[in-house]
């Protein structure tokens, strides 16, 4: 008989996404104007340093858009689609992401904390740093990223995937994670080590994290 296929007890990030159909295509930027806007097409536009606070957008494509300095603390996106948006510092603290694809995002500094993201993919890009504290993250997939910093002090998580992403920094204090598949990512240092309690790792990744755990528990390793 061949040998039985081992299942993981992990349960993986639940999606449901689809692309926004019958987008109208926006040409100005100051048409975004307003607190909500649906099925509308917004690409190549530079909205840097642009208020936004409290923004919906739903069922919108956001392709090449600029969002440097522009504030969208509060921001809604909701079954939108997000591809090569670029912001060296990002401002959506206590946004809410839901439905939403981005891919190849260029994010500098990013402050997200206190926000909510439920369905999201994350495909792709080079992140320098995420401020994700004291956000609640359900059924959302990381995959193939740089992330300089990732930090999750005080984040809920649920059904969180990081997929061949490579992590510099990451930090986990106070996080409560449930079925959270770190497998196949890679991470310079973990500080926050009690945070993993939740998470799903591999035999390699437990070698790396020996000397962290070690460090935490107080133990002297000698040969």
């Amino acid at each position: 008989m061949p040998p039985r296929t081992r299942r993981s007890a992990t349960n993986a990030p639940r999606l449901s996404l689809r692309a926004p159909q019958g987008v109208t295509r926006v040409e100005e930027p100051g048409l975004l104007d307003g607190d909500h806007r649906e099925g509308e097409h917004y690409g190549r536009l530079t909205l840097d340093g642009e208020d936004l606070a409290g923004i919906t957008l739903q069922e919108c494509v956001l392709e090449g858009v600029s969002l440097n300095d522009t504030e969208l603390r509060g921001a809604r996106f909701i079954e939108c689609a997000i591809e090569d948006l670029f912001a060296p510092v990002l401002r959506a603290a206590r946004s809410s992401w839901r439905e939403t694809s981005l891919r190849s995002t260029r994010w500098g500094s990013a402050e997200l904390y206190d926000s909510r993201f439920d369905g999201v993919h994350l495909d792709g890009g080079k992140l320098d740093y995420v401020n994700l504290r004291s956000s609640h993250l359900t059924d959302v997939l990381v995959r193939g990223c740089i992330i300089g910093e990732l930090d999750l002090t005080g984040v809920r998580a649920t059904r969180v995937a990081l997929q061949d992403c490579t992590i510099g920094a990451l930090t986990l204090d106070g996080a409560q994670l449930k079925d959270a598949d770190l497998r196949t990512s890679s991470f310079r240092s973990i500080s926050g080590l009690d945070g993993l309690r939740g998470a799903t790792i591999d035999e390699h990744q437990l070698q790396l994290l020996a000397p962290f755990l070690a460090e935490s528990m107080g133990l002297r390793v000698e040969g």
